[in-house]
């Protein structure tokens, strides 16, 4: 028999974590965990709007697949259980760096903040940007989140504000200036 969705085990504001831990479903852990789901979700649309010409289908879904392994982490309080969970890709951070110069290496410099928009891809990758950076500031908020976890997390930022600008170029899209006193 099929299992149902719905387990109903939730309907009173808890749930469980990795290993079988209640808490309340406003417990900071599921904040941390659901920021990253929000995230990738963005990362959905991102792929989904995005014609790939080059690998950005595949390292999109590379960090796909590395934020729900560092979302087992956060959603598992047990240490020695955490040590079972999948970690991020090999290689992940080196991975973002190497897109980045690239793509910076082709891109104007810029001479004035920019704001999000643009194309409609470069729009959804700012988002990913501000969601990634409110999971980042959820995760420090635990103090027990793995340092190389942060470190990706932070480079991620990044790499999706470059990804905008990318996008943008790609599409032949300027990137909206900020007017000062506007």
């Amino acid at each position: 028999m099929k299992a149902k969705i719905y387990t109903k085990t939730g309907d009173k504001g808890q749930t469980s974590l990795v290993g079988g831990t209640r808490v309340a479903k406003t417990d900071i852990r599921l904040e941390a965990y659901g920021t990253l789901d929000e995230l990738n979700s963005v990362l959905g649309v991102i792929r989904a709007k995005v014609v790939d010409d080059g690998g950005l289908e595949k390292s999109l879904r590379v960090i796909q697949n590395n934020l729900f392994n560092i979302g087992s982490h956060l959603a598992c309080e047990d240490e020695k259980l955490r040590g079972s969970l999948p970690s991020l890709s090999a290689g992940a951070v080196e991975n973002l760096e190497r897109d980045m110069d690239l793509w910076e290496s082709s891109l104007p410099p810029l001479k004035n903040f920019i704001l999000p928009g643009g194309s409609e891809a470069a729009a959804f990758a700012h988002l990913g940007r501000t969601v990634c950076r409110r999971a980042e500031r959820a995760m420090l908020r635990l103090n027990d989140v793995a340092p190389d976890q942060l470190i990706y997390l932070n480079r991620l930022s990044d790499w999706l504000f470059l990804l905008a600008r990318e996008l943008n170029h790609r599409l032949k899209v300027a990137d909206l200036e900020w007017e000062k006193g506007c």
